[in-house]
């Protein structure tokens, strides 16, 4: 039945926005394969959409039946309050509205709700949705908007990423379901990684990885400059982009989240790894802090008991039964132990005559020249010189 569903919604899509399209599809049915229910008699609010162009709307409602959902509400965000260089358009949806507007429709924000078979053909879907203005513009932060969060029972969008810390502490204050998209730097957000570490949030389905060769794409402005090789304009004249380190935050659960990683021994990854950065090589420990450094998540060694500084994108493939969370090895996170003054180097290892404390807050290592490229800072009382290591997650083999 859900497949049916879903091939029939396919078809009702927007085209301009079909590889979003596919986006939501995917992670959704993600949570839907883990737990055929998990949505069934819920409330599901889409906070700041615009069913007019967005697919998170139109997504839900032809899924209505299919997921079984008890109501759907989606709010948009008043036209004059976006700031944004895009041309005000009256959907025909709105225009044949009786109450609507035309005074008040740049400045309002507007509520779309969907629960019943309104039109009375026997299905419940997008043509069954209702639309009412909102008192205010539709921030999220309103209290009308805040009154619909505490009603819903999970919360699903694609936030402004500069209003991630914000928007995600609106959800977590009212304890609710979620998933939402953000960009990979938010992993290292104060108050972000805690939930991360307290597996109270998870990273979705697909974060920061291809699909079909392809990032996440977005729609952007008329106005937005199309630099680099990941965009495209369609037949229509309307611009996207493909966003790489960006994906899905939540705390529903789904299958990639509970799948052991293959793992070698140090002993087998120092032998046959592919990277040159281990192969033949001893794993480095720390200078500043009591663990090894493992440049890559598939050469994470399967014996080793002791704290392992990964990468961020490892949380993409992380699995609570088979690793615990330390710390983030970065300054006001981790504790370091030791506090030695550098020298910075440029990146071709020459002195800056600037100086730091402790690497500027950074895990570091000792240099070596055979398979580090350049050193980053040079210790000031000795001359040793080392090389700083980018941002860590810090794990263990679970129960040891």
């Amino acid at each position: 039945m859900a497949n049916d569903n879903l091939k029939k919604a396919k078809k009702a899509k927007n085209d301009e926005f079909y590889t979003q399209w596919a986006d939501i599809e995917k992670e959704i049915m993600a949570y839907i394969d883990y737990n055929s229910n998990v949505f069934r008699d819920k409330t599901i609010l889409l906070p700041c959409d615009d069913p007019e162009w967005s697919n998170f709307t139109k997504f839900f409602a032809q899924n209505f039946e299919a997921f079984g959902l008890k109501k759907l509400i989606s709010t948009s965000y008043a036209y004059e309050s976006k700031n944004v260089n895009m041309p005000y358009q009256i959907s025909l949806f709105e225009k044949q509205a009786p109450h609507f507007d035309p005074n008040i429709n740049k400045v309002r924000g507007k509520i779309f709700t969907l629960e019943n078979d309104t039109n009375q053909n026997g299905v419940i879907d997008i043509e069954d949705l209702k639309w009412q203005y909102l008192e205010g513009n539709g921030d999220f932060r309103s209290d009308e908007v805040k009154k619909l969060r505490d009603e819903a029972d999970i919360i699903i969008t694609n936030p402004p990423f500069s209003l991630f810390r914000e928007f995600l502490a609106w959800i977590v204050e009212a304890d609710k379901q979620f998933a939402i998209i953000g960009n990979m730097n938010a992993i290292t957000y104060k108050k972000v990684f805690p939930l991360l570490k307290n597996n109270k949030m998870w990273l979705g389905n697909r974060f920061n990885r291809r699909v079909n060769g392809k990032n996440m794409i977005f729609g952007v402005p008329n106005n937005y400059p199309m630099t680099g090789t990941e965009v495209e304009i369609d037949k229509d004249g309307r611009k996207y982009i493909a966003v790489a380190g960006t994906g899905w935050f939540t705390n529903i659960e789904h299958g990639r989240r509970h799948q052991p990683l293959q793992l070698m021994t140090m002993a087998d990854n120092i032998k046959y790894s592919k990277h040159k950065e281990v192969k033949g090589q001893e794993y480095k420990k720390y200078d500043n802090y009591n663990a090894i450094e493992v440049p890559f998540t598939d050469a994470i060694p399967s014996d080793y008991n002791g704290v392992m500084g990964v990468p961020i994108s490892f949380l993409d493939k992380y699995n609570p039964e088979q690793f615990d969370i330390v710390d983030l090895g970065i300054v006001g996170s981790c504790e370091f132990t030791c506090n030695k003054r550098m020298e910075i180097l440029d990146k071709q290892g020459n002195p800056t005559g600037k100086y730091t404390y402790n690497a500027k807050g950074t895990l570091y290592t000792k240099f070596n020249p055979q398979r580090d490229k350049y050193p980053a800072f040079r210790d000031v009382e000795t001359g040793e010189l080392y090389s700083s290591i980018y941002a860590r997650i810090l794990i263990k083999k679970r129960g040891v």
